[in-house]
């Protein structure tokens, strides 16, 4: 058969968990990798979800997608929804699996008090008492699971990577990665991750020959290497870049963005931002270049005389 006529399974990720657990912030790192995710979905409607065709509007069976439920769902019942979703696996063109998110009881009583949210199980008894019983409820589901994470000591970004480790096939993808250049008397990136001032250097626009020129410039390249501290301020800021770019990406970081300043916009730091794309794409990365200030009217008005 080909490939056509023997689709693979459409693969299903239950998420489900104690409350506080960190079940929407599971669900928006699925979606991150292109899972499509729904939230707080009735179980007991599982069968007619699953029911629709292959590639129509309401499931595409190309990409997987992840459910969310927890014991807020009208009808809730563990035993029934372990027996429904083990009749679903039963079937070729599926592949159900279930998430369970785990938590300690004191850090839940923590979360729920510092977001001032009462837990719905508690009614009118202190909060522990309502995850008490959620936890006597969901104990049937948390052993039938297949994947069991606790995020007592997680923070959001621990759950992240913990999400993308277990479920992703793929290497973490790669970031956006923006290299930008601009003048602090126009004020900082709002944006930028990483800055990096380079007023430290020996400024070309008290050099009148090289005034109007810019850092694209062989000879303001030329003038700004000459200055002692450069090289290895310049090594320093690369090998740094090139520690951190893979650990923001193995975190899932979509976007990345390096600013180098100083006081125009238009010498030492288009310089070092041109120098340091270039370092970057002989590593291997892809850095978009933008100079934010380069064209600005009347830059050079904005330089003071050194004293």
């Amino acid at each position: 058969m080909d490939a056509e006529s023997d689709p693979s399974p459409q693969r299903i990720l239950l998420v489900t968990g104690v409350l506080g657990a960190g079940k929407t912030t599971a669900l928006r790192t699925f979606e991150d990798m292109g899972w499509e995710a729904i939230d707080n979905f009735p179980i007991r409607l599982l069968d007619r979800l699953l029911e629709t065709e292959p590639g129509s509007a309401r499931l595409d069976a190309g990409a997987p997608l992840a459910i969310g439920f927890d014991t807020r769902t009208r009808g809730f019942d563990p035993a029934k929804i372990i027996e429904r979703v083990e009749a679903l696996a039963a079937r070729s063109d599926l592949s159900i699996s279930t998430l369970f998110l785990d938590c300690g009881g004191a850090e839940l009583e923590r979360r729920f008090n510092e977001t001032r949210r009462r837990h719905p199980m508690s009614a009118d008894k202190p909060a522990f008492a309502g995850i008490a019983a959620e936890r006597e409820l969901l104990d049937p589901l948390r052993r039938w699971a297949d994947v069991v994470i606790s995020t007592t000591d997680f923070t959001t970004n621990d759950l992240q990577q913990a999400i993308r480790s277990a479920f992703s096939s793929e290497a973490p993808g790669r970031s956006t990665l923006t290299i930008s250049s601009f003048g602090f008397s126009r004020g900082t990136p709002p944006l930028a991750d990483l800055v990096f001032d380079m007023r430290f250097l020996a400024n070309p626009h008290w050099v009148e020959e090289l005034r109007p020129l810019t850092g694209k410039d062989a000879a303001v390249g030329d003038y700004i290497r000459e200055d002692a501290a450069f090289e290895e301020a310049f090594a320093r800021i690369r090998d740094l870049l090139l520690l951190l770019l893979p650990r923001f990406e193995a975190q899932g970081k979509a976007y990345v963005h390096v600013a180098f300043g100083c006081t125009g916009g238009k010498h030492r730091s288009v310089y070092t931002a041109e120098r340091i794309a270039s370092a970057l794409r002989e590593a291997g990365f892809s850095p978009t270049l933008l100079h934010r200030n380069l064209a600005s009217r009347s830059a050079g008005l904005l330089e003071r005389p050194q004293v």
